[in-house]
């Protein structure tokens, strides 16, 4: 290869190097303002999806009950229990953990919310705290919540 050949092959090397350097700069900006997006969008919902809605609702103590939940209850509650019942007005959900072998045992909601098409009932079973005294009886712990009639179904996270 002449000199000639070879400065204006160098010449062309160069021009390429920088174009290309140019538009991988370019497209490194590019995915970085996108993740910036999308990050923000993120934080802005919360971090969720989708939105919800938070129902109200309220505990409802064995004597408040209707009697037919009462009866069902009573029918399943040594095994784990996840149950819905609906009068007129009210829709009652059932959350039990089955039998345990000792008291000391709760059950927290953690959230009620309708997303989509459904009510999503979150809860979680405490045991006894460390050290706690219990007594050596087989007990049935559950919960039931009463909110306002919906016809959505429910899903339950136990």
């Amino acid at each position: 290869m002449g000199s000639y050949q070879q400065f204006k092959y160098k010449k062309h090397f160069i021009r390429k190097n920088v174009f290309m350097r140019k538009h991988m700069f370019l497209n490194i900006t590019v995915v970085v303002a996108l993740m910036l997006a999308i990050s923000f969008c993120m934080a802005c919902s919360g971090g969720q999806a989708d939105n919800h809605e938070k129902i109200d609702y309220t505990v409802v103590e064995n004597e408040d009950l209707p009697i037919e939940l009462k009866k069902l209850i009573d029918n399943k509650k040594q095994s784990t229990l996840r149950l819905t019942y609906t009068t007129k007005d009210y829709t009652y959900i059932v959350a039990g953990y089955g039998t345990k072998e000792t008291s000391g045992y709760s059950i927290r909601v953690d959230d009620v919310y309708v997303s989509g098409n459904a009510v999503y009932a979150d809860f979680k079973l405490i045991g006894p705290a460390e050290g706690e005294q219990v007594n050596e009886v087989s007990t049935t712990p559950y919960i039931v919540l009463k909110y306002e009639k919906r016809d959505e179904s429910v899903v339950f996270k136990m």
